[in-house]
């Protein structure tokens, strides 16, 4: 049985754990330190603050342990923020794991009370739209060589590929579908 781990610095690491649990098979932790990241076969990387966390990866020494594991082939789901941390590029900004080839926008459509809710259609995970919600999301704003794009929100890039790595700018954990989850399971 795989480990499903969930970084648990700060953002909303605790509702992709009640997600995870509505998946028969499925043993997930949440990840504070590198013990927990090699207890890890996958890791989820949850929507919060993107400065935050980045810099509590750096306070840890997490963010060289973690971006080994990921070059190495651990697969990685980014949300919101989590995206935001996987990017090669954010604009005007260092970036942070700088592991995926993909340049972002940081929020992108505007503030917190800008967070709006849409349907989208994601061809790889299902043929029926899901539900996306948006939060001070960013925007992927480019995509390299080596990724692809998954899905579009009004013409707008909300989710990307690159291997064994995925990329939401939206937040499936606070939605009932699963669908992306089990996409990414399957990675």
């Amino acid at each position: 049985m795989e480990t499903i781990g969930v970084l648990a610095l700060q953002g909303s690491f605790a509702e992709h754990i009640q997600a995870l649990r509505k998946i028969a098979g499925i043993k997930s932790i949440l990840v504070k330190n590198a013990d927990e990241l090699a207890m890890v076969d996958r890791l989820i990387i949850p929507g919060g603050e993107s400065t935050t966390m980045g810099k509590l990866l750096n306070n840890t020494g997490l963010n060289i342990k973690l971006r080994e594991r990921i070059l190495s082939g651990m697969p990685v789901w980014g949300t919101c923020a989590g995206l935001i941390l996987l990017a090669k590029e954010i604009e005007g900004e260092e970036s942070h794991l700088a592991v995926m080839d993909i340049a972002v926008r940081r929020n992108a459509y505007g503030s917190q009370l800008a967070s709006f809710e849409g349907q989208g259609l994601i061809p790889p995970l299902s043929n029926i739209p899901i539900k996306m919600v948006f939060i001070r999301a960013p925007q992927i704003i480019a995509v390299g060589s080596t990724a692809k794009v998954l899905a579009k929100y009004e013409e707008k890039i909300v989710a990307a590929q690159q291997n064994r790595m995925l990329a939401t700018a939206f937040h499936p954990e606070l939605t009932e579908d699963l669908s992306v989850y089990n996409y990414f399971l399957n990675l």
